[in-house]
């Protein structure tokens, strides 16, 4: 059987981790390099996916099928559209800069965590690339414990109870998508007298509006809301990302908070188009009582990670708000603004992590005058926070104006509350930028700080040139999109019709 290159950039990093089993456990710096060795050769392997990708196509690509359970009608069945295209890459993308950013800051049971790391690599890919609904639940399910064993063992003095919450709030949401999709399974099957877990076999069923696809919708929606994480199924977020380490912090806000986004697009809208149109308002509503809460709470939050943290509920209420416009500005819209997140977001959690290495503490009260002391870190932590408060000219005000523009055609009322969110963004990152790097120097300890290290550099620069490029010139991104995006799209408008006639 020959690997595909799919399933090569999925499964390299879980390799390297099976081989750094072999390493002494005393060889440290050998652990380091290795891990973020494999995780940069799997960003190079990953690259030919951009270049090789047609946009122009709505077809998923780079599609590899093996049998695998052929009696339970469960296939390895993975490949790649204009979506899971950008967050592959985001995956691959980030994975090596949080390695980096944790070169210094692990010191205990190192070996473990750079193979934790790796695992948790395969686990995201593979929830990407999915096209079995059997093979996705396992990724989904998979993934899910390297991200408990990265807050509960590497994480802060609250670890426990913010790494047991988080795998409660999410075995709640699996444990209902699991019934979801084995009720799928049995009523295509007795409908068509295939049993499949197939997704491209599946899509192109029409499931009869009622009930049961109501149900269907709410029970995967309620997982991939734990996850986004959508108002009000938040509360795990805050308490995740401060006890988390840096590394599982940036990974945490760049990637998996988009397999929430990402499963509604996937799965929701073709899956269960009936409902979805039924509930979009619903979803919309909260989406904008999510960014709103997210900069209110944001705002008064006296510690920089737990206003970070509180501010991606604010952002991805976007994501949300643009996928549910149901439009193709909307949802191009959220798909790029998913990606922004992951840029932006994770970049401030660098940049924290960063700060806290120095000074060991992340209340904005014992900062104060960085820019006298440390003039490259501040100028390069005002570049994210803008890229966060969504300025023309970066990537976050690319996502937000078409979010905006697809929500004005849905409820001008709620855009316009949903626009206060970036008014609101602009108060609390600013005021805390502000705090933080301008002013007297107010403890001595602050004079002491060191600027930036040349691994710093190299791992802010990259983040630096796509929150720049975005910004300027985001054809090159929303063009791989856009086909996958209206081809989605139609799909759920013929299939609503049809089952509308029916």
């Amino acid at each position: 059987m020959s690997i595909g290159l799919l399933t090569a950039v999925t499964f390299l990093p879980a390799l390297g981790a099976l081989a750094l089993t072999a390493v002494p456990r005393r060889l440290v710096e050998a652990h380091r390099a290795a891990g973020l060795g494999v995780t940069l050769l799997t960003l190079a392997v990953s690259l030919p996916l951009w270049f090789r990708f047609d946009g122009d196509s709505a077809d998923m690509q780079f599609e590899e099928l093996h049998r695998w359970l052929p009696s339970l009608g469960a296939g390895y069945h993975v490949g790649i559209d204009g979506i899971s295209l950008l967050l592959v890459l985001l995956t691959t993308f980030l994975t090596p800069l949080a390695l980096a950013s944790a070169w210094h800051a692990i010191e205990d049971r190192t070996k473990e965590f750079v193979i934790t790391m790796l695992l948790l690599e395969t686990g995201m890919l593979g929830v990407f690339v999915s096209l079995d609904l059997f093979l996705f639940f396992v990724f989904w399910e998979a993934m899910l414990i390297p991200m408990y064993l990265v807050i509960g063992v590497w994480g802060g003095g609250n670890r426990i109870y913010a790494a047991v919450k988080f795998v409660l709030y999410t075995m709640v949401g699996s444990a209902l998508m699991l019934v979801a999709i084995l009720a799928l399974y049995y009523q295509h099957g007795a409908a068509t007298g295939i049993y499949t877990f197939d997704l491209t076999t599946l899509v192109r069923w029409v499931m009869p509006p009622g009930a049961g696809q109501s149900l269907m919708f709410l029970a995967f929606a309620l997982a991939f809301a734990i996850k986004v994480p959508l108002f009000p199924f938040h509360t795990w977020l805050p308490d995740a990302h401060v006890e988390a380490p840096t590394a599982g912090s940036v990974i945490l806000a760049g990637v998996l908070l988009k397999m929430g986004t990402y499963g509604f697009l996937r799965f929701c809208l073709p899956l269960f188009p009936d409902a979805s149109v039924a509930f979009a308002p619903l979803v919309f509503a909260l989406a904008v009582i999510g960014i709103v809460y997210g900069a209110f709470v944001s705002t008064v939050q006296p510690d920089l990670k737990k206003l970070v943290a509180y501010s991606s509920v604010s952002h991805l209420g976007f994501v949300m708000l643009g996928l549910f416009t149901l439009n193709q500005q909307g949802v191009v819209g959220g798909v790029i603004q998913m990606i922004n997140h992951g840029l932006s977001t994770g970049a401030l959690f660098l940049m924290v992590g960063m700060i806290y290495e120095r000074r060991h503490t992340r209340l904005i009260a014992d900062f104060g005058g960085l820019w006298k002391v440390v003039p490259a870190f501040s100028a390069m932590f005002l570049v994210v926070t803008l890229s966060s408060v969504g300025l023309p000219g970066l990537n976050g005000f690319v996502g937000e104006f078409l979010v905006l523009v697809g929500a004005f055609q849905v409820s001008g009322v709620l855009a316009a509350v949903a626009t206060t969110g970036i008014i609101f963004a602009a108060v609390y990152l600013l005021w805390m930028y502000q705090r933080v790097a301008f002013g007297e120097i107010a403890h001595e300890e602050n004079r002491r700080l060191s600027d930036l290290t040349p691994r710093e550099w190299a791992v802010l620069v990259p983040v630096l040139v796509f929150i720049v490029w975005i910004g300027v010139y985001p054809s090159v991104f929303t063009g791989k999109t856009e086909a996958t995006i209206a081809a989605l799209l139609a799909q759920v408008e013929s299939k609503a019709a049809v089952a509308l006639v029916r």
